[in-house]
Formats: C-alpha cells, sequence, structure tokens
C-alpha cells in the first residue's frame, strides 16, 4: 500500500517530514505513528491504517513532499504491497485525462501577463475532511477542487489547459495561481522585481540567502491578499488605572499549590480579549465579515490572538471568547500560545473568526495599525500603557495609566460610525472593568 502525504487544508500544498517513527523492514499495525509532518502552521503524527511491513521509505526524515506524493510503502508479510479488502475497494474510476503541455509562457512584458496571486482564505477555503464538497470533475475526467473552481471563475482561466498537480492529476489552488494570466483578465498589481534583479542592486558578496519557508510564504501570500481591503483606522487613548488595579487584587487572590504557585495570572491581554469578545455583543453588527457577495453576522465572539513565533506568527482564534470568565480566557491562552509555539495546532484552532488583537505593548510599542487578517473584518492593535499628565475637572492635574488602542476595520463590512460605536464599547469596558466580571 502506497503511503501518501496527507493534505490538512485546502491551502496547504506541501508537507516536510520530520522525523520517521519506523524503519525500513519494521512491522506496522493500525494505528502505530508512522511519521511525523510540519506544514507552515502545524506539526502532526501520521499512523499507519494498515498491518503489514514498511518496505520502502522514499521521503527521508527533512524532505519536503508534495501532498498525495507516496512517501513510504507498506508490504504484507509476504512482501506484496498490501491492498484493502475487497469490499472496502472502491469501484473504479476512470483515467483521468491529462491535458497537453501548455507552450512556454512569454516572459512577463506588463501587469495583464502577471501571475495570479493565491488568493488564501481560510474562512472559505481551508476544508478539512470529512466534507461534503468533493472535488468537481470536468470533460474527459479531470478533476478540480472547488477552491481552484472558484478562483479560475474570479480570474477567466479556463481549466480545461490546466495540468492538476494534485493527487492523480487534481487540478488544486496552486494550479490556478501559478496558471498566467490571460491578456482579457482585469490587470492586478504590476509585478514586481525578480531576486535576480533585486539581487543585481547590491555587491555579491554583501548579503546572505535566507530561503523562504512554508510559513513566510504563506505570510507573505496573505499580506498581500490584505492590502486589497478597504480599511480604515480608529484610534483612541484608553486610562487603565483602574484595570491595573483589579488585576493585581485578582492576582493576589488566586489560590495558591504547596510550592506557592498561583492557578493561574491574569494578563492585561485577557481582560483585552474579554473586553473585545463583549464589545462584540453589544455590537452586533460588527461581529461579521465579508463573504464576497453577502456579509455573515455571527452569533458568538470567535477572536484571534496574534502569537510570535521564530521566523513568523500564527493568529489562533479563541472561540466564544464572550462566554469565557477572566481565568478561563488566561487558561485557554496559555494553552493556544504554547501549542501555537511547538506548532501542534490543529486546523480548526487557527480558522475563522471576525476579528483580532495584535498586543506589542510587551515590546515597548507605544501605538501602532494592524494588518486585518481576513477573512476578519476588524483587528485591535494593542500598545503599552503609559503615565501621561491630564487636567481633572477641577482644573487640578493628575497622572493616570493610559494605553493606546488602534481598531482596523473592513470598509465594506463597517462604516465609520460603525467601527467608533465598537470601539467606543471596547474603551468603555476597559475603563470600567468591574463590568466584565458580571
Amino acid at each position: 500500500m502506497d503511503v501518501l502525504m496527507p493534505q490538512l487544508g485546502e491551502t496547504v500544498a506541501e508537507g516536510k517530514i520530520t522525523k520517521w517513527f519506523k524503519s525500513a523492514g519494521e512491522p506496522v499495525k493500525p494505528g502505530d505513528n508512522l511519521f511525523e509532518i510540519e506544514t507552515d502552521k502545524v506539526s502532526m503524527e501520521v499512523p499507519s491504517t494498515t498491518t503489514g511491513i514498511l518496505s520502502e521509505i522514499r521521503v527521508s526524515a527533512g524532505d519536503i513532499a508534495p501532498v498525495g506524493a507516496v512517501v513510504a510503502v507498506i508490504a504484507d508479510g509476504s512482501g506484496a504491497t498490501t491492498s484493502p479488502p475487497a469490499a472496502a475497494k472502491p469501484a473504479a474510476a476512470p483515467a483521468p485525462h491529462v491535458a497537453p503541455p501548455l507552450p512556454a509562457a512569454p516572459p512577463v512584458a506588463h501587469a495583464s501577463q502577471a501571475t495570479l496571486p493565491i488568493k488564501l482564505d481560510p474562512f472559505f477555503e481551508v476544508r478539512t475532511p470529512p466534507h461534503n464538497f468533493g472535488p468537481a470533475r470536468l470533460s474527459g475526467g479531470i478533476t478540480v477542487t472547488p477552491l481552484a473552481r472558484r478562483l479560475a471563475a474570479e480570474n477567466g482561466i479556463d481549466l480545461g489547459r490546466l495540468r492538476g498537480s494534485g493527487p492523480h492529476g487534481r487540478i488544486v489552488a496552486r494550479d490556478i495561481a501559478e496558471a498566467p494570466r490571460p491578456a482579457s483578465a482585469p490587470a492586478g498589481a504590476p509585478a514586481g522585481p525578480s531576486s535576480g534583479e533585486i539581487k543585481a542592486l547590491f555587491a555579491p558578496d554583501s548579503y546572505d540567502e535566507v530561503p523562504l519557508d512554508g510559513m513566510r510564504r504563506t505570510i507573505a501570500a496573505r499580506l498581500t491578499q490584505a492590502a486589497a481591503v478597504p480599511t480604515f483606522y480608529l484610534m483612541a487613548d484608553v486610562a487603565i488605572d483602574r484595570l491595573i488595579a483589579l488585576r493585581e487584587e485578582a492576582n493576589a487572590a488566586v489560590p495558591k499549590d504547596k510550592d506557592g504557585n498561583p492557578a493561574f495570572k491574569l494578563s492585561v491581554n485577557d481582560f483585552v480579549i474579554r473586553a473585545l469578545a463583549l464589545a462584540l455583543q453589544r455590537v452586533p453588527a460588527a461581529n461579521a465579515v465579508w463573504a464576497g457577495d453577502r456579509i455573515l453576522r455571527f452569533k458568538h465572539s470567535d477572536i484571534g490572538i496574534a502569537v510570535a513565533l521564530d521566523g513568523g506568527l500564527i493568529t489562533p482564534v479563541l472561540r466564544e471568547a464572550e462566554t469565557r470568565s477572566l481565568s478561563a480566557i488566561s487558561a485557554a491562552m496559555k494553552d493556544l500560545v504554547a501549542r501555537a509555539r511547538d506548532k501542534k495546532l490543529k486546523p480548526a484552532d487557527y480558522q475563522g473568526g471576525a476579528s483580532a488583537i495584535s498586543n506589542l505593548g510587551m515590546h515597548g510599542v507605544r501605538e501602532f495599525t494592524a494588518i486585518i487578517n481576513p477573512p476578519h473584518a476588524t483587528i485591535l492593535a494593542v500598545g503599552a500603557a503609559r503615565r501621561q499628565a491630564v487636567e481633572k475637572d477641577d482644573g487640578g492635574v493628575a497622572f493616570v495609566s493610559m494605553m493606546s488602542v488602534t481598531l482596523s476595520c473592513d470598509h465594506r463590512v463597517l462604516d465609520g460610525a460603525l467601527g467608533a460605536e465598537l470601539l467606543a464599547a471596547i474603551k468603555n469596558l476597559i475603563e470600567m472593568p468591574v463590568s466584565m466580571l458580571v
């Protein structure tokens, strides 16, 4: 039986084998872990689904293979490759039609010939099995995934002229992204200079080249997509003296174990997460995303939290955050951050959500604007706390702790007044933190 590189989502095109748990010649049985793979977002162990002998390893540890590639072969005890039981064998499918090779594309001369960007969108495009959105079959036996079909339609690509690079010749999103743009299709952003053109500007010994890994490629593609979102920004200064006092009092009252370690420790970010979650419930029209030809409004507040990793970042999503207490938010975030840094998140941990938080306050950044992570419609950028002199009602001066926050808004979903209403709700909750306890 051929062991294939699994697909963990429509936008995942390849995986890196980081470890083999079995060696060639060893027996395996269902449930035994064969190898560990790493994608741009997660690491996972892949188990055997059959009994036999691991007769051949075709992709070594440290190597990268595309989704659907044969990475190993399992043979039965007699040396023959294993097959599924007859009752479980699917009916034979007609051989896929392979389109003739396309002629070499001419050099890119203007924007209308530029390579299409991959439109990554986890809310719509990442589907993990099981699902009911199987690949469609074109005339001639060619199959195409739903995402690839949609991207082709959006960009005027003739699917009949493409050669699929997915399993069994299936046309996948990567094939659409790499297809030349038809001359009649709307022109996108001008193609940037090539790596050779960039390197020609510098002395050959003045730099080191750092190859892109999967995470950095995905970040680049997502930010390119985000640049097309019509965005406006709203800023506010928030007084946090009451929040700091409540946090200190709550942490002092946390039960401790026999070694004196507290059961949990609330952070300022925990309060900000709950404030955004409750604010989205108070302003439900802002708890939404753009869905192409409609807007989706959500019942719960699913909040993404930007987590910095070596070489990149990821945004795990805290589900139904408005239903969680501050201590529950603290515990959930500790778990999500740990799994994100160990690359142990599952696709369901980072897909979806309507809003997100990016907090650079711990790095001393006073204020900044964050880029919306599609399909989210908003993201809240949180800066560092500072002491600031303010005028009191009696004309005197007092020093208070202030924190700057900036709300980035997708103008297709939120207008200025709606964004201002959401930001005001966030500000009121943070400045009156006791209201977050009820």
